[in-house]
């Protein structure tokens, strides 16, 4: 971008902050940096990687039979799991079930979830290198000129525009309640991206720019604070954050709505991440 803006001291201050609040986010017991395996369930009782016990599922419930040589222990009681163990989940809906291993017996989680009404298992090892590794997230310098003034443009009713995911078997809905609408320098255009609500009326927005698959990942999201009265917003792309996608092959996490993209390199915020 032209004509390049100095960072004040409290802007400085206020983006290292998050960023130091985002990395601890990110490095939390079992958090989506642990991630190491996703798997379905099947009708028939079977075994499954980096997990004992024989998993199933009919449609309805999943069902998990073990002993306890397994090791497996509810997260929930800490109770053992010895005979059979039934949960029922909607879809989207995520359980952090049994866990086992390490000294403590909770080094690996796992999550039960149900996507596109179907059961799946995660895997979260806190001894995975991914996790034990990390060091951080590498992002651009703060760039004060990626602080964009914009509008919102509320929709009448909220509009679910089917969308694609991270894995290419699963599909998403994207609940878009309006546009943000803004101008890049560079861009002839009005850029218009669908955006999702959040708590306290805040919105989310997951988009692609000329950055993805070069210096950043395929796609990013920004959430922006909750519209002004009169509408008026502020994207601050410096918050540009990454999907757990880009740190684990087995996320499902949404891509962006169709026509999401900004036709600029928008360098800002979160790159991908190092190997």
């Amino acid at each position: 971008m032209s004509s390049p803006t100095t960072a004040t001291d409290a802007q400085l201050a206020r983006w290292e902050r998050f960023r130091a609040s985002r990395n601890a986010a990110l490095a939390s017991d079992h958090g989506w940096l642990t991630l190491t395996s996703f798997q379905w369930l099947e009708s028939e009782p079977a075994d499954v990687e980096f997990a004992p016990g024989l998993w199933s599922t009919d449609g309805t419930t999943a069902t998990l039979t073990a002993t306890t040589a397994d090791g497996l222990t509810l997260v929930e009681t800490g109770e053992s799991v010895d005979g059979t163990v039934t949960a029922t989940l909607q879809d989207e809906e995520s359980l952090m079930w049994v866990q086992y291993g390490g000294a403590d017996g909770k080094q690996v989680v796992v999550e039960l979830a149900m996507r596109a009404d179907k059961y799946a298992i995660r895997t979260r090892d806190a001894g995975s290198p991914v996790f034990t590794d990390f060091a951080g997230v590498p992002t651009y310098d703060y760039n004060p000129d990626w602080v964009i003034q914009g509008r919102f443009e509320p929709y009448d009713q909220p509009v679910d525009v089917p969308i694609g995911t991270a894995n290419p078997l699963v599909d998403g809905v994207h609940r878009s309640v309006g546009e943000v609408v803004f101008r890049v320098p560079g861009v002839a255009h009005e850029v218009r991206l669908h955006a999702e609500e959040e708590k306290l009326g805040a919105l989310n927005v997951t988009f692609h720019d000329e950055t993805n698959g070069d210096t950043t990942d395929e796609w990013r999201k920004v959430f922006i604070p909750r519209p002004r009265p009169d509408g008026s917003v502020v994207i601050d792309f410096n918050r540009a954050i990454n999907y757990p996608s880009a740190f684990t092959p087995y996320g499902t996490c949404p891509m962006p709505v169709r026509g999401n993209s900004i036709d600029v390199r928008v360098e800002a915020g979160e790159k991908i991440p190092q190997e």
